[in-house]
């Protein structure tokens, strides 16, 4: 033990108190390595006012949303010798606020706006602990590490922005004397008011659907928030939807409206023009229902779909960029070449530019695959081993794109953390940048788009000197570009730039390959589910799948597969019942509504079991094949009302009307 270190430092970092001891050990020991000396008073070096000022402004949103919530916790624990603290990333205090004999006590150690409470400037503490940890940390009494703020307990929450990004630190500070068990639960409790505030900004021109389990949780903090785009793409959740649906951010990244909730966006909407319920009732990927209301966050897009009681909000879309993330078992240009002429004829071509510094442009509708045969080129060049960067240039605000693309330096404009940030474009230095929908991309930022690729030289906003850069450009789009030069959208000179070899992915329902594609893809999903078991289509599906039309390409396919996949039973073998109901319901619109029933057996069509029929003696006859085919799937599912309503695309509702009486006793309304 170092001569400087307090006697009772080490022994307070083993004591409990709720927190994990080895945590509080981690951190003594960081401290020591920062050179720290227990027993000294530090150097404090508070930010002048002007500096001050300036972070504050630099990190205007977070200070915007969190005051409010800092004033109402202030109230709750006022006359508790205790004061609340609001920190940037880097652990620079922003504002406080509490009882006046406390702040006075505080700005003896500096606890104070202008002061930085990281672990390398002040050891061991919660701020700068739960920095380090990336978690809630509570640090009482003597297991700071320095001596002089020994006489404190504090605890701190980090507080992410929508995107899952740590942006900040609550905290609820006072004598160590007085502390009180419930103050990490009012710090949390804070923290998600916090975020859930953010998240109510951060999006505009967005569908946004709350949930939970329990309807008398709606519109409190319990609430599950989720954001999709106008066509049901997925943007963000919050903390409880995360936990809600027992996934982390990136993994939600991954779905969309339809495979979270077991509804297609038409139907959604749908429901939300002609319901009269107070709720929604929705079924979660993992088969549990809640109660979820669903609103769109500006009025233009509430009238375009004739639902009036839209809130406004102006707010900014989120940022989509992803390190290199190779997509397993379909990470080769071999891989995708499923015996398609047309999609052979293309790999072919690919495989000729290889290497050659040649842009290549990859056209083809939403859903086909773009990103993943850019992935699948970038794994197959030279470049290989370097970073592949994929921005859609889509879901960038046009007050961000500049930044993501060329990076900032420090200070450049409001928000910019400490030391800058730097660029996609730098990201991908000795890889490929991978530029989706490159037709959305503002057309101010074209024209230094196309410098870059010229040069090959980048200037991060703010910069004095511009940098070198290696890289392989790949870009996207649904969209006619040609169309877009003649309406002025897209700058001429860079479609050019960008158009080495244009190639176009054709949409799954022109493809030959669609048996092989099921089938890599049910490989996939059985890898994913830890190889238990194979799966397959029944021959029925099958052709079904051949007839449909596929709007969403082989994002819808993949989509339908995974839940499919995830509601087989033990054979592995994915029927009509295990298909979802926005599916069904598109499979008897194409064969003709109620008719369809002859060609899914088992599965009746779901207005013929809502309703009984058209006629009395047919409607007779029909209720009797209903009341069979309920009672013969609740015998399958064991009783469970919920799993037959799934299976057969109806209400649990109006299993219980078709539910014979003999049954009722035995039945269960549980996932």
């Amino acid at each position: 033990m170092r001569d400087d270190v307090h006697p009772v430092s080490h022994a307070a970092a083993k004591r409990s108190n709720g927190l994990p001891a080895p945590a509080i050990q981690k951190s003594h020991e960081r401290s020591e390595t920062f050179g720290l000396r227990a027993s000294l008073r530090p150097d404090y070096d508070i930010l002048s006012e002007t500096g001050l000022a300036l972070k504050r402004e630099q990190n205007q949103t977070l200070c915007a949303h969190a005051m409010p919530v800092m004033e109402t916790l202030r109230e709750q624990i006022v006359n508790t010798q205790s004061m609340i603290v609001l920190t940037n990333a880097e652990g620079l205090i922003l504002h406080s606020i509490g009882d006046d004999d406390f702040l006075h006590r505080a700005e003896k150690v500096a606890l104070r706006p202008g002061a930085n409470w990281a672990e390398d400037r002040q050891g061991t503490n919660a701020i700068g602990t739960s920095l380090a940890e990336g978690c809630a940390m509570v640090v009482h009494g003597d297991q700071h590490y320095l001596a002089a703020n020994r006489f404190l307990t504090c605890s701190s929450v980090p507080i992410l922005d929508p995107y899952g990004d740590l942006i900040g630190v609550l905290d609820v500070t006072g004598d160590h004397r007085s502390y009180h068990q419930h103050t990490m639960a009012l710090a949390k409790m804070s923290v998600q008011m916090i975020e859930n505030h953010l998240f109510s900004t951060a999006f505009r021109d967005v569908l946004q659907v709350s949930f939970h389990g329990r309807p008398e949780f709606l519109g409190t903090l319990m609430e599950g928030i989720i954001a999709f785009t106008d066509d049901g793409r997925f943007l963000s959740a919050n903390r409880s939807a995360q936990f809600q649906f027992g996934l982390s951010l990136a993994a939600l990244r991954t779905h969309t409206l339809s495979s979270l909730f077991q509804i297609s966006y038409t139907q959604l909407i749908d429901r939300l023009t002609h319901g009269v319920a107070p709720h929604l009732m929705l079924n979660l990927h993992n088969g549990a229902v809640v109660c979820a209301r669903a609103q769109f966050r500006r009025t233009s897009l509430a009238q375009r779909h004739g639902v009036l009681d839209a809130e406004r909000v102006a707010a900014s879309q989120p940022v989509r960029a992803n390190a290199r993330q190779p997509a397993a078992g379909l990470s080769r240009l071999s891989d995708l070449d499923t015996g398609d002429a047309c999609v052979s004829a293309l790999i072919a071509k690919v495989r000729k530019v290889l290497g050659k510094d040649i842009p290549i442009l990859i056209s083809g509708e939403t859903g086909t695959g773009k990103e993943l045969l850019a992935q699948a080129i970038h794994n197959d060049s030279p470049r290989g081993d370097g970073p592949f960067v994929a921005v859609n240039c889509a879901s960038i605000p046009e007050s961000l794109i500049e930044s993501e693309l060329f990076g900032y330096e420090d200070g450049a404009f409001t928000g910019a953390r400490r030391k800058g940030a730097i660029g996609k474009l730098m990201q991908a230095n000795g890889g490929t940048l991978f530029l989706d929908e490159i037709g959305d991309m503002p057309y101010s930022l074209q024209v230094r788009l196309l410098r870059v690729l010229q040069e090959r030289m980048v200037t991060p906003l703010g910069a004095a000197r511009a940098v070198p850069v290696d890289v392989s450009i790949i870009c996207a789009t649904h969209r006619n570009l040609r169309e877009m030069i003649a309406q002025n959208q897209f700058r001429e000179d860079l479609y050019y730039r960008i158009n080495g070899l244009a190639v176009r992915l054709p949409a799954l329902r022109e493809r030959s390959d669609l048996a092989v594609v099921v089938e890599k893809m049910l490989q996939w999903e059985s890898v994913e589910s830890g190889g238990r078991r194979p799966l397959s289509v029944a021959p029925d599906v099958m052709a079904a799948f051949g007839r449909h039309a596929w709007r969403g390409n082989c994002r819808q396919l993949a989509n339908l597969l995974r839940t499919a996949a995830a509601m087989v039973e033990e054979d592995g073998e994915i029927r009509w019942e295990h298909l979802p109901d926005d599916f069904l319901d598109d499979v008897r619109g194409a064969a003709g509504g109620a008719s369809v029933s002859s060609a899914m057996p088992g599965v009746p069509a779901a207005d013929a079991l809502a309703t009984g029929g058209a006629s009395a003696h047919d409607g007779a006859r029909l209720q009797d094949v209903a009341t069979s085919v309920v009672a013969m799937t609740l015998a399958r599912y064991g009783g469970n009302v919920s799993a037959a309503a799934r299976a057969l695309g109806v209400s649990r509702n109006t299993i219980y009307r078709r539910m014979p009486t003999t049954e009722r006793a035995t039945t269960t309304d549980d996932d």
